[in-house]
Order: structure tokens, then C-alpha cells, then sequence
């Protein structure tokens, strides 16, 4: 996918905390990044039951949208004793009639390890795929991942999601006690993200 990128990116993206990371990201590469949402996309259905499947619908309905090359990304938590669970149903796992509510879904998450008696620690991973794609329908994918295990209850207001939960392997801080830069530079995009621009950006 080298010389593929413009100086403009779409992120097949409606969250501004994910757009501000793909900006700064990118920011030394002088490249102008929109968003789908910017421009007024809707968001596609996300059908597939993998990562990498629906960063696909999502990169390739940007990039037909708009004629530009599209980034987008699927991520989401694994725990091992629960074969993979919640993975790409992550956020669903937070859904009520109120709106996503991750403490609930953290509360979940341990029930559901205590119910099959997993034992300590509990292993889990924190997954992205990036998948960068280019109106004439080509496209390039970009896996990371950072490796830990749960802890109960959740630590620390930082971060989102399941980070209060998740204490990545070689650190004492969970994602949610860590500053939010200093978790971007370790974690599972960041990781997707340099292979992305090693791929792309060099």
C-alpha cells in the first residue's frame, strides 16, 4: 500500500477521542485526516463475527463514500477462559435501554469467570485490526495486541471501556490508572498503528 496515501485520510470513525489519536498518530506524517462522521456517513451495520471483518465493511463503505483512502478499526477484549468472549461483542456487552454502561459490563465479565471457575490470574488480551482501504477496493490490514490479565474490582477513572479492569503484562498500573498518553504509546492500536505506518507511512 505504499504511495497509496494522499495527504488525506478518511477515519471510518464517529468517536473524537479515537479520531484525536489517529490525528496525532499521523500528525508527523503532515497528513490531513477527516472524519466519517465530519462529513456526515452514516455508520454501516457491523455483520461480520470478526476484527477484521468489520473494519473491512467500515474501511471499504468510507472509502466508496468518499473517494479517498479510509482507515478504520475493530477492537475489542478477549479473555482467554471465555473462549475469546467478549471480542468482537465488546461493546455490546455494555449495552442497556440507558446506553453503554462498562461498569456493568466489567461486573459481567468477572461473573461470567467466576461462574466457569477460572482461575487466577485471569489471562485477556486487549486485540485491534486496522484495515486501510483505497477506493479502486484494495486494502491492507494491520493486527496488535497487548497481553495482561483482569483484575477485580476495576482500578482507576483513565482511559474507557474495560480499561479499569485490565493490568497489562510488565506493568503494576491498570489501563485505567495509566495517564492516557502513556497508555497509547503500549497498547493494542498503538501496536496495529506502527505496523500501519511502517506499512503506509515509510
Amino acid at each position: 500500500m505504499h504511495g497509496l496515501l494522499g495527504d488525506t485520510l478518511v477515519a471510518a470513525t464517529h468517536n473524537p477521542g479515537k479520531l484525536e489519536e489517529i490525528a496525532d498518530l499521523l500528525r508527523p506524517y503532515r497528513m490531513n485526516v477527516l472524519s466519517a462522521e465530519a462529513l456526515g456517513l452514516l455508520e454501516p451495520a457491523e455483520t461480520e463475527d470478526s476484527f477484521v471483518g468489520n473494519a473491512r465493511i467500515k474501511a471499504h463503505a468510507t472509502a466508496k463514500a468518499t473517494g479517498l483512502p479510509a482507515l478504520a478499526d475493530d477492537s475489542g477484549l478477549c479473555v482467554d477462559a471465555l473462549d475469546g468472549a467478549p471480542g468482537v461483542y465488546t461493546a455490546d456487552w455494555a449495552e442497556t435501554l440507558q446506553g453503554r454502561d462498562f461498569d456493568m459490563a466489567m461486573a459481567r465479565v468477572w461473573q461470567a469467570l467466576d461462574a466457569v471457575q477460572a482461575p487466577q490470574p485471569r489471562r485477556a488480551r486487549f486485540c485491534c485490526t486496522l484495515v486501510l482501504a483505497v477506493p479502486d477496493g484494495r486494502d491492507a490490514v494491520f493486527v496488535g495486541e497487548m497481553d495482561g490479565h483482569l483484575v477485580w474490582p476495576g482500578r482507576g477513572d483513565q482511559g474507557h471501556g474495560f480499561d479499569p479492569m485490565f493490568q497489562p503484562d510488565g506493568f503494576t498500573l491498570t489501563c485505567g490508572e495509566m495517564d492516557r498518553w502513556e497508555k497509547n504509546r503500549i497498547s493494542h492500536r498503538a501496536m496495529a498503528f506502527k505496523k500501519f505506518m511502517e506499512g503506509c507511512c515509510t
